[in-house]
């Protein structure tokens, strides 16, 4: 079996065994924590008359806000079960939604022909991807910005790590949401700090915005506030 399918199996069997409530994934934090902030980060940069595309939309919480603000979007997730909560959950169709790898240089190009440029919104991709595929997955966003899309590009830092590990060192061990993710293989921040800015130049992107942030996510800390990891964000455009 491939790194990329033992990879997309482990989402696979997370999703199936994920509910349509919303919030049940520990990252699926409402639009306000999510998709507005960032946009409110890209736009400055962006063409906004261009579509935009969802990269590991998941069950299209963020997908949905993005096609408010957007002429077009299209939620794109390596796992079919992901795709399926996506569709249930936007009955209205405001968005579209596929299953597609984005180490599939194929299916990628195919889908940047039938949206032409376009911008892209990945949060929290890059990190979790196997060694190899990180730089295919960024390749991926550079051939679907094309000449004027812009991208913004989210990812978890090294500290996020220690928070985790913190949250998952109570006295009951890691929280429920936090255990699905740890049970069924996902290994969230696994890359390190300086690879993320690394891979998007090898894929021919240019940073034009960077900063700070923290990722909101669903669980809470013993107290009762929102568990936020450390990350950092860039916009960016085809050199």
């Amino acid at each position: 079996m491939s790194v990329s399918e033992r990879y997309q199996q482990a989402w696979e069997s997370y999703w199936r065994e994920t509910s349509d409530a919303p919030g049940e994934a520990i990252w699926d934090a409402d639009p306000s924590l999510s998709a507005a902030p960032h946009l409110d980060l890209l736009a400055p940069h962006a063409d906004l008359s261009l579509p935009i595309v969802d990269l590991g939309c998941g069950n299209g919480t963020q997908t949905r806000y993005l096609a408010s603000r957007f002429g077009r979007a299209v939620g794109v997730d390596l796992s079919l079960g992901a795709v399926e909560h996506a569709r249930r959950a936007d009955p209205a169709g405001a968005a579209e939604y596929r299953q597609l790898n984005l180490t599939d240089a194929a299916g990628v190009a195919e889908l940047a022909r039938r949206l032409g440029d376009t911008n892209v919104y990945m949060r929290a991709v890059i990190h979790q991807s196997d060694a190899a595929d990180r730089r295919p997955v960024a390749e991926a966003v550079a051939t679907l910005l094309g000449r004027r899309g812009r991208g913004f590009v989210a990812e978890l830092t090294a500290e996020s790590k220690a928070v985790l590990a913190e949250l998952a060192a109570g006295p009951g061990g890691p929280p429920a949401k936090l255990r699905r993710v740890f049970d069924h293989g996902l290994r969230p921040a696994d890359a390190a700090d300086k690879e993320v800015p690394e891979v998007l130049a090898e894929a021919g992107l240019e940073i034009l915005a960077e900063g700070p942030t923290a990722l909101a996510q669903t669980e809470q800390w013993p107290d009762g506030s929102r568990v936020e990891l450390p990350a950092r964000w860039f916009v960016v455009s085809r050199a």
